[in-house]
């Protein structure tokens, strides 16, 4: 039975300040709501946790939430107790009398949600504690953890195998924002979820935008990014901890805070400087990998890559921490084909051949991404199964134009023979050295060297050439079977290459000036003035509450705040992300300053939604 779309509404509205579902959180609430199992896949920043918030506040009894990181309960406690849900955690960093204060609750039935870590399942009593209270279903945050085929596979996930025997009438549901298909297949059967309504939104996060630079000089190529966004806060991330501390103090040294996060330094140290980050303290964070998985920070206008990611999984999970609120935001990689040999060293120490192979599938991917002349976007979501239908995504360096590339046409005629003249039957390496001119056994034996094409391309580095390869794939003028030893095969569209009827431009190697991306719609349309003193409010507030700024309020709230300028309580609820509770906690104080604004700049009191006409973009 289908619960009443008005109720729910009205509950998405006074919990959380929206007036609408975004795509397939309605179904999935409904699903719940129903008692059956689910498993979404929804991009970071596509509102996960709001799929099971609300209908933990609808069901009688305790929503039960796995999430992996103890570092991160209390981010996400403070996010739900701000819009009124009574909400704890249970993990070791809390005291006797605060876990005794938590379970009291648990048995007075007047919790709506526990956050908890998959270790703590371990516990016999404490799982026998969950037998003794009313659960109205198990919710698994970052699900892809249970799977060795997913990015961050933990041990500690395989016991959640145990709850749906354990408690086989309570609904098990799992998230995470990056699953394959095969991941996901592999998901459903190890939580052994039970005919699991299943979503898999889309991958795409319009509001970002993607670009490669080449590589030249790392650390100097942040800064100026960086210098160009010091009131933007922004992730680094750096392969090792040394690049980690050598980016900081390049930052720090030119003006810019930055703080390091990374496992070499302690536990104290580590949760200290992700408070500061949280709390826009600062507003640059340099990390390894081990920084962010869950962060709930709102308002990240950038993540720099400066080193190559290991897999696309990792790319775009660490991207999506930019712009979850919304707005605008860009995602830029410095790349540099010195970066492969160090991700391949650890490949070539694994024992296992297929998980080998796995891995360097998944190295060649994010190759392809960062050196083909073809929509990043497109790229990413064609990885996870997802067709995009636009020939031009507008928010990408190689779609706006941004990218420089080069007229390879002859090169590429020049491959695409050489592939030919050997019989359409030798893999890339081997049709490298033809066109370069090398001399090695293989082409001496089948007279390779004999051909009009040996020795054309020696002007040109391998690299080159092996760039080429992945252009002319992704431009399908040639093709690669599959199998251990694959060749290549001329492509549907090799004919008008070598016709000359088509051209073939591949991206170019070296530094480029990088173009800005699309502004986002509304940012010529609020008053940075206005804006700013709803931030500084939100930061004063924050430090007497002792949470993160985007707690109260995240920078899309207050940007439609400065377009909308309310002036009384019935306004302030129409903007989104301002709901019963957060009006009661906070509004009163924005409505003050939006009123003080008002009196000293009377030309604008007629602009906003609620005094004029309402700006296009809304």
């Amino acid at each position: 039975m289908q619960p009443d779309e008005s109720k729910l509404l009205q509950s998405l509205q006074t919990i959380f300040g929206f007036n609408s579902f975004r795509s397939g959180q309605k179904e999935v609430v409904q699903a719940i709501l129903n008692k059956q199992d689910v498993f979404a896949v929804m991009p970071t920043g596509g509102g996960k946790s709001l799929c099971y918030q609300l209908p933990a506040c609808m069901l009688a009894g305790t929503c039960v939430v796995i999430s992996p990181l103890i570092s991160l309960m209390k981010d996400q406690v403070d996010n739900a107790l701000s819009n009124g849900i009574a909400a704890a955690f249970f993990n070791s960093s809390q005291s006797f009398s605060q876990q005794k204060e938590v379970l009291n609750a648990l048995h007075a039935g007047t919790m709506k949600i526990l956050y908890i870590a998959p270790e703590r399942l371990s516990g016999s009593w404490f799982m026998e504690t969950l037998g003794r209270i009313t659960i109205s279903f198990f919710a698994i945050d970052e699900a892809h953890c249970i799977s060795e085929w997913g990015h961050d596979f933990r041990p500690e996930y395989l016991q959640l195998s145990a709850l749906s025997e354990r408690f086989p009438d309570i609904p098990v549901t799992a998230f995470t924002a990056t699953a394959t298909l095969r991941v996901q297949n592999d998901i459903v059967r190890k939580l052994q979820l039970r005919n699991p309504h299943t979503l898999r939104a889309s991958f795409n996060r319009p509001n970002l935008y993607y670009e490669v630079a080449p590589k030249t000089n790392t650390v100097r190529q942040i800064v100026d990014f960086i210098k160009t966004r010091r009131d933007q806060a922004g992730i680094v991330y750096r392969t090792t901890r040394k690049n980690v501390e050598t980016t900081v103090e390049f930052l720090n040294g030119h003006g810019i805070g930055a703080i390091p996060y990374h496992a070499g330094l302690n536990d104290d140290v580590r949760k200290t400087n992700q408070e500061k980050f949280n709390n826009d303290t600062v507003s640059v964070i340099v990390a390894t990998i081990a920084f962010g998985m869950g962060i709930d920070k709102s308002n990240v206008r950038y993540v720099i890559h400066g080193d190559l990611p290991k897999n696309m999984e990792n790319y775009y999970q660490e991207t999506g921490r930019s712009g979850r609120d919304g707005e605008q935001a860009h995602c830029l990689l410095i790349f540099g084909r010195g970066d492969i040999p160090k991700i391949r060293y650890f490949i070539d120490q694994v024992q296992d051949e297929s998980e080998r192979g796995r891995l360097m599938f998944s190295l060649n991917k994010i190759i392809n991404y960062a050196e083909i002349n073809s929509c990043r976007r497109k790229q990413i979501l064609e990885y996870f199964g997802e067709n995009y239908p636009q020939t031009n995504c507008g928010n990408c360096d190689i779609c706006s134009g941004s990218a420089e590339t080069i007229d390879v046409s002859t090169e590429a005629q020049m491959l695409l023979s050489a592939v030919y003249r050997t019989g359409n039957r030798f893999g890339i390496t081997h049709i490298v050295d033809v066109v370069c001119g090398a001399d090695t056994q293989k082409i001496r034996t089948f007279r390779h060297h004999e051909l009009k094409c040996y020795g054309v391309g020696k002007a040109r580095s391998k690299v080159f050439w092996r760039q080429l390869f992945n252009t002319l794939l992704a431009a399908r003028c040639i093709r690669q079977t599959e199998g251990q030893y694959p060749v290549i095969q001329l492509g549907d569209n090799a004919q008008g290459v070598l016709s000359s009827k088509e051209k073939i431009r591949m991206l170019k190697q070296n530094e480029k000036e990088p173009r800005k991306p699309k502004q986002h719609k509304d940012a010529a349309a609020h008053d940075p003035d206005l804006f700013d003193r709803l931030r500084t409010l939100r930061m004063s507030l924050a430090k007497t509450l002792g949470v993160p700024p985007y707690v109260i309020f995240s920078d899309k709230t207050l940007r439609e705040m400065t377009l909308m300028l309310p002036e009384k309580e019935t306004e302030m609820l129409e903007v989104t992300g301002v709901g019963n509770k957060k009006m009661e906690l906070y509004g009163r104080q924005f409505l003050e300053a939006i009123g003080l604004y008002l009196q000293e700049n009377p030309a604008n009191r007629g602009a906003g939604i609620f005094q004029g006409p309402c700006p296009p973009s809304l």
